[in-house]
């Protein structure tokens, strides 16, 4: 029988791989072992969702609607990326899907074609990195909430090429075309606001 996380057992719990966590839920069942992967992500999924629909009561019911999926989707999870970017996944995608449905605009989020040409010339990331932070924040406010999630997830979150593709179901080029387009948008807002 496996061992419940007790409070007597909260550290020894707490240090389980997320792996581990999710096979004790989906073997035994018991809600601590989905709790414990609540407390470890809630408050990361909360700050995702505040930053892509910019309202405290959105974020707080789109939290609790991921993780409701996620409690219905756990044994789903294959395992292929890790759970934390299996998460990320789930919560980009509610949220554009709402903002999609909140603006009703198709052009909302542009979706590029899925088989972009694997050469992808890069738009040189010192131009974007060697913006003001406090000018950064006002560009990621103003460009497409895509665009925006796209770069904090490479350049904030310092995610891969490979996790992000794993992540939004999407090609490797497809996300290097989209990073691209994003860095081009966040730029050209740049130049826009502060010529």
């Amino acid at each position: 029988m496996e061992d419940k996380p007790t409070r007597k057992q909260n550290n020894s719990s707490s240090t389980r791989s997320d792996s581990e966590v999710i096979h004790l839920y989906l073997n035994t069942r018991d809600t601590a072992y989905f709790s414990l992967l609540y407390n470890r992500y809630a408050g990361k999924v909360y700050a995702k969702c505040i930053s892509m629909l910019k309202d405290e009561a959105l974020a707080q019911d789109a939290t609790q609607d991921i993780f409701i999926k996620i409690l219905g989707n756990l044994s789903k999870f294959s395992e292929k990326s890790k759970f934390s970017t299996w998460l990320y996944s789930i919560t980009y995608n509610y949220c554009i899907d709402f903002l999609r449905r909140k603006k009703k605009e198709r052009n909302l989020f542009t979706d590029e074609t899925e088989n972009p040409p694997d050469i992808v010339e890069d738009t040189d990331d010192r131009e974007l990195l060697a913006i003001e932070v406090k000018r950064l924040k006002e560009i990621l406010e103003v460009i497409p909430p895509g665009d925006k999630a796209i770069l904090l997830m490479k350049y904030q979150q310092e995610m891969s090429i490979k996790e992000i593709a794993e992540g939004l179901s999407k090609t490797e080029s497809a996300i290097k075309m989209k990073i691209k387009r994003a860095k081009e948008k966040a730029l050209a807002t740049y130049k826009e606001m502060y010529s």
